[in-house]
């Protein structure tokens, strides 16, 4: 009996030291994982402050692949958002679309507010969808005339220009001038020497003024584009995508990359006649 009550101590007691072996396992490995959790988060926070400034400094290429970079080591989702932006400013209408989408699948409740995404999803030719989220965008934003314009050239490739017109998403309170007006040319109400008037509204000072008609010109070039007045889209892009213009504090800064990707998009297409 003393034997076995002897082997019962010397059993359990082993069976402590194991319990403790395992346990202290356990902890370095918790502690072993920490510190590569640690790591990755350091890595990645030291990529995206490295994208600000490659972004800041308009090196968008770099950008792009550093947001990349971010992506493979964690799936931060505001990263496929911002990697579109980039992809946008590239010229990459497709892939710029793919980085949004992937935004949105992974933040869902972000989808309202995707402007950018429409954008991109027009000049990556997929209109109908374009034109959704401009009919999505207009839940989170119902006073937004270049919300309406979007969604209007999106139409037009699919119903024409008349149709597109009559359906227009309805806008009546967007106070940046000359907004409103731009919005009754594209309905058919005012003239394109109209807008141009209206940005002279108030006798603004000069860097007011060149905000007002940066407007002016990238939606009367756009206008004109859908007219196929092609001189005259030309003509207006241009002065919207002025490089002086780059910075300015009364220009939304996507919206000028908007107007530059547009003109250096100009320069490689063939004229209509």
């Amino acid at each position: 009996m003393k034997k076995i009550e002897q082997t019962r101590h010397l059993i359990s007691f082993l069976m402590l030291v194991v319990v403790c072996m395992i346990g202290g396992t356990s902890h370095a490995q918790n502690e072993d994982a920490k510190k590569m959790d640690e790591q990755l988060q350091m890595k990645v926070q030291e990529l995206y402050q490295q994208f600000e400034s490659q972004n800041r400094d308009r090196e968008f290429q770099k950008a792009a692949e550093t947001l990349s970079k971010a992506l493979q080591l964690k799936d931060v989702p505001t990263f496929h958002y911002l990697r579109g932006r980039v992809q946008f400013c590239l010229g990459q209408f497709e892939a710029s679309v793919k980085s949004f989408d992937a935004y949105v699948k992974a933040a869902p409740n972000a989808e309202s507010r995707q402007w950018e995404r429409g954008i991109s999803m027009y000049y990556a030719r997929q209109y109908k969808r374009g034109a959704q989220q401009f009919e999505l965008y207009q839940t989170f934003h119902d006073q937004d005339v270049e919300n309406s314009v979007w969604r209007f050239l999106c139409m037009v490739p699919e119903t024409g220009v008349k149709k597109a017109r009559a359906v227009m998403l309805p806008i009546e309170n967007d106070r940046r001038i000359p907004m409103m007006k731009v919005f009754e040319m594209y309905r058919g109400t005012a003239t394109p020497q109209d807008v141009l008037n209206d940005a002279r509204r108030g006798d603004p000072d000069t860097s007011t003024l060149k905000g007002r008609l940066f407007y002016a010109h990238l939606y009367l070039g756009l206008y004109y584009e859908v007219l196929e007045k092609d001189a005259l889209a030309r003509k207006y892009i241009k002065l919207a995508a002025d490089k002086s213009l780059t910075g300015h504090p009364g220009i939304n800064t996507y919206m000028w990359d908007v107007a530059r990707v547009h003109w250096e998009r100009l320069q490689v297409m063939p004229k209509r006649k």
